[in-house]
């Protein structure tokens, strides 16, 4: 976290003298939005698209939303695609299409994820327009999912959802550079569904409080994260998460690029170990070279997220962990978005 971020969740006096910039900030995006939506230019949907997105900046848990949305909707008989940014990868061309064989470092770590673990058509584009004309030219797709990509007006949509951090919620609710919000608290009021994220940790009172401060706009549905193995990198070999999976005594060398890694940390922290933190920036490319420079201990166990690992495959060592988590997404949320789909599309294409 660097020290803006940590002047917005410590709500700093000092950021007042942003708000000018903020100001500013917010008129060009208002006024960007509006200019995008009402161009004679726009795309025209042929199928319809979901977009998972926040308002705020840094991870919010969307990925993993959005992977738990395409297996549900695949088990309604859905044909979905997805459209990412690729944020962290470098493709050669665009738009890409990504699959198992696509190099981590072209993708990006979210879209290789999600090619993987789904099974589905991925494209990774910064412009989402192009990115859904080409999923929608090249694949037998009836839906298409963007990862990210609220504020991608260029891009037309069925269907809103927006994820917030039930932890970090909307640090001082300033916009940028004031604060982490890419758009105003209030732009919450205009999507369809808002999910809770990260309230594992929190109290039921706190979980409360949370949803009662955006259930004005939109009843947030709460998401539950639930650790499930440990996977190791090399063999396969995997471990409950639950009890004491590792030998008494050993220190669990917890290594993340997350854009909010405490959640992963406090995660490992119920367990019965010893953690050392080692976190990187969001989104980091790891290399062989940053966890030599970590000085591990290679006797003991380095544990890292799904999405970490995937960087990580050509020089795992026989220490390294992933931590498998499963998303359940709140009761009747995917009814209420797939008869919400049939409702919008209708009207839409």
């Amino acid at each position: 976290m660097n020290f803006l971020e940590k002047s917005w969740c410590k709500k700093s006096a000092w950021l007042v003298l942003l708000a000018p910039l903020s100001a500013l900030f917010n008129l060009l995006a208002k006024s960007r939005r509006k200019k995008l939506e009402s161009s004679p230019y726009r795309l025209i949907l042929s199928v319809p698209v979901i977009v998972i997105g926040n308002i705020s900046a840094g991870g919010t848990g969307k990925t993993p939303v959005v992977i738990a949305l395409i297996e549900e909707l695949k088990s309604r008989g859905y044909k979905p695609g997805v459209i990412s940014r690729g944020y962290g990868g470098d493709p050669q061309v665009t738009p890409l299409s990504v699959d198992e064989s696509t190099s981590v470092t072209q993708s990006g770590d979210e879209a290789k994820l999600i090619a993987q673990l789904c099974s589905v058509p991925v494209v990774v584009d910064p412009l989402r327009d192009r990115a859904y004309t080409y999923i929608v030219d090249s694949f037998n797709v009836d839906v298409v999912v963007s990862d990210d990509g609220l504020q991608h007006y260029n891009l037309p949509r069925t269907i809103e959802v927006a994820v917030v951090d039930g932890q970090r919620m909307f640090g001082n609710e300033r916009v940028f550079p004031a604060g982490p919000l890419r758009e105003p608290v209030e732009r919450l009021a205009d999507v369809d569904f808002i999910l809770l994220n990260g309230t594992d940790s929190l109290t039921e009172q706190q979980t409360l409080a949370a949803t009662a401060k955006i259930e004005s706009f939109v009843k947030p549905g709460v998401l539950k994260l639930l650790p499930t193995v440990f996977i190791n990198q090399q063999n396969g070999e995997k471990k409950p998460f639950a009890g004491a999976p590792f030998n008494m005594g050993n220190r669990l060398q917890a290594v993340t690029g997350l854009g909010n890694p405490e959640r992963f940390f406090n995660l490992l922290e119920t367990l019965s170990y010893q953690v050392e933190r080692y976190p990187f920036p969001d989104h980091h490319r790891f290399s062989k070279s940053d966890f030599e420079e970590l000085n591990l201990d290679e006797f003991q166990p380095v544990v890292m997220t799904e999405k970490d690992a995937i960087k990580c495959e050509d020089f795992a060592r026989p220490n390294f962990w992933t931590l498998k988590v499963e998303l359940t997404l709140p009761d009747n949320f995917v009814d209420d978005v797939v008869e919400l789909l049939k409702v919008k599309a209708g009207e839409q294409l």
